[in-house]
């Protein structure tokens, strides 16, 4: 009993002297890489790259227990495989690594430094008033429609191969983009600043091997737009009329009209403000009611 207590005493000892080394920098420096490691973490949990990161966890126990074993083959193996895996990482998952900086860049402290023009109020509810009527209305009709709605991420690559438009947003027009045999029904159309930029542009398509078969092109295409960007993007299938959301690499569908009223509101104003004007949360969806 003696021996435990000795021993209590000691460790007690050794930590109060730790602790009184420990200053506010250090302690800084402590929530600075925890709090690097929980985002990456999170940006790695539901993607492939998590995979990749048990694999690394793996072999690195495995190179612990080679060393304490003196195994020297595989420790020499398995270090040249660790100085050589940095670089064909990132090759490999360049596209994991672009998507997890551009996550960076989107955060709120980010938009908070660098603040770029959204357009007004008015002039988005405007538009969205038009995503929303147009929507239900090909909808109704079973006519495909693509509609990428800019939020933070600039979309000029996107933007160039496609044609300029620059309009007010309307029912009629939008309506008119997509109906068959229109010049630009095929492509997306892409609104910013609460106008219509640009139409029949070509979007990526999302290499998940998990889209369900039953989707199609645009709708992978939808996908693959907000796998690379925080773009808002409503897809209205061809063959069934139901209308989607693609936010963020998820597909929301099936929605009705007063859940993509809500969904359109909540996320093209969540960036810009914490909380809607009373002008504002009579928005866009009066149409409906």
């Amino acid at each position: 009993m003696s021996d435990i207590r000795s021993a209590f005493a000691t460790f007690w000892e050794s930590l109060r002297g730790i602790i009184s080394t420990v200053g506010l920098s250090d302690l800084l420096d402590i929530l600075i890489v925890a709090f690097l490691i929980y985002h990456a973490v999170r940006l790695v949990r539901e993607t492939r790259a998590m995979q990749l990161v048990k694999g690394i966890v793996l072999i690195l126990a495995m190179y612990v227990l080679a060393l304490n074993l003196n195994l020297t083959t595989l420790s020499f193996f398995i270090t040249n495989i660790l100085q050589w895996g940095i670089v064909a990482l990132a090759i490999v998952f360049q596209p994991e690594l672009r998507r997890a900086l551009e996550q960076v860049g989107r955060s709120k402290l980010s938009s908070s430094l660098f603040r770029e023009e959204h357009g007004d109020d008015i002039q988005v509810h405007k538009m969205l008033d038009a995503v929303c009527s147009a929507a239900v209305h090909l909808s109704e009709r079973n006519i495909g429609a693509l509609m990428v709605l800019e939020r933070e991420t600039k979309l000029g690559d996107v933007i160039g191969t496609g044609t300029l438009i620059d309009a007010e947003p309307s029912t009629e027009l939008l309506c008119n983009i997509f109906f068959p045999n229109s010049p630009l029904h095929d492509g997306a159309m892409v609104l910013r600043s609460g106008r219509v930029h640009a139409a029949g542009c070509f979007l990526p398509l999302s290499a998940n091997d998990e889209i369900g078969r039953e989707l199609g092109t645009r709708h992978r295409a939808a996908l693959g737009m907000s796998e690379v960007s925080d773009a808002v993007v409503v897809v209205v299938s061809e063959e069934t009329g139901a209308i989607s959301v693609a936010l963020n690499g998820r597909l929301q569908r099936n929605l009705s009209p007063q859940n993509l009223s809500k969904l359109l509101e909540a996320k093209m104003f969540s960036s810009k403000q914490g909380e809607l004007s009373p002008a504002n949360k009579r928005g866009i969806w009066r149409i409906f009611r």
